[in-house]
């Protein structure tokens, strides 16, 4: 199994990470993807449709379009919610396989053209690099992630209730493990390692709201302060992941995720639906044929 994910939306900027969409490795894909994250700051989700061209079974491009719906926690940081468009993102793609190791390498770009005073960007042009390796053992799938940007990016995990510019490593290893044809496990543990100045903006404290009221606990700015610049202890972070995909039809994508932050202290569920309009238009054609 080859199961490459991005640090993104739909077709990786979730690199904002989620799965590639199913389907064709020939011609242009179009998905559409559902995803939310809920924790004690919030909910945040996004509704983000993207266009991907496969050139051949190793290279493809694609653009696409996130909407963001977030609600904060009264409780933590007064009443607030926000949505609007995100970042728009543009991703480039190269996999390789072979019987030693499959290799996956993407390049995501972003331009500033979500609304900064609502944390659903930083205002600036953002970039990730990011690289998986795997290898196949039966039923498990090991694999390493390792890359650069200037921006921790969303995952399919964990839709962050701040944006984040600076530039930082990341890195992500653990195992799909397949229970069945359609359904996987993942497990995995991260680590984010910024250094020079970081700057994080709030999705749950708007520009000119106050936030929470005392000193910052667990490292969370991003709850007492709209904007906060800093040192890269700001936005270093720590973590592991669990997550169920199923894929009961070749065009649709289900997840159901966990995600513990052990520097911010803050534990997140997730779920993502993602459909791949091409291979379902494909499949509907041919039935009616």
């Amino acid at each position: 199994m080859f199961f490459f994910l991005f640090s993104g939306t739909a077709i990786a900027v979730h690199s904002q990470s989620s799965p590639s969409p199913a389907g064709s490795e020939r011609g242009i894909v179009f998905y559409e993807s559902f995803e939310g994250d809920s924790n004690s700051d919030g909910q945040v989700m996004i509704l983000s449709s993207s266009a991907t061209y496969h050139f051949n079974q190793h290279f493809s491009a694609g653009v696409g379009i996130p909407i963001y719906f977030d609600h904060a926690n009264s409780s933590t940081t007064g009443a607030s919610s926000a949505s609007g468009i995100g970042n728009v993102f543009a991703t480039v793609r190269a996999i390789w396989k072979s019987p030693v190791l499959n290799y996956g390498t993407a390049l995501t770009g972003t331009a500033p053209t979500g609304d900064s005073k609502k944390g659903l960007s930083t205002g600036h042009a953002t970039f990730d690099w990011d690289n998986r390796v795997n290898h196949d053992f039966g039923v498990l799938t090991p694999f390493v992630d390792l890359g650069a940007g200037n921006s921790i990016m969303d995952t399919r995990y964990f839709l962050r209730p701040f944006s984040s510019y600076g530039y930082l490593a990341h890195f992500e290893a653990g195992t799909d493990v397949d229970l069945t044809h359609a359904l996987s496990l993942t497990l995995s543990g991260y680590y984010i390692a910024p250094w020079g100045t970081q700057t994080v903006i709030s999705r749950v404290v708007p520009a000119g709201a106050a936030g929470k009221s005392g000193s910052v606990t667990h490292g969370r700015a991003f709850e007492n302060n709209h904007l906060t610049t800093g040192t890269a202890a700001l936005t270093s972070d720590d973590g592991f992941n669990a997550s169920l995909s199923f894929n009961p039809k070749p065009y649709l994508d289900l997840d159901f995720g966990y995600t513990r932050s052990v520097h911010y202290a803050l534990n997140s569920v997730s779920f993502g639906v993602g459909v791949n309009l091409s291979s379902l238009f494909s499949k509907r054609n041919q039935s009616a044929n």
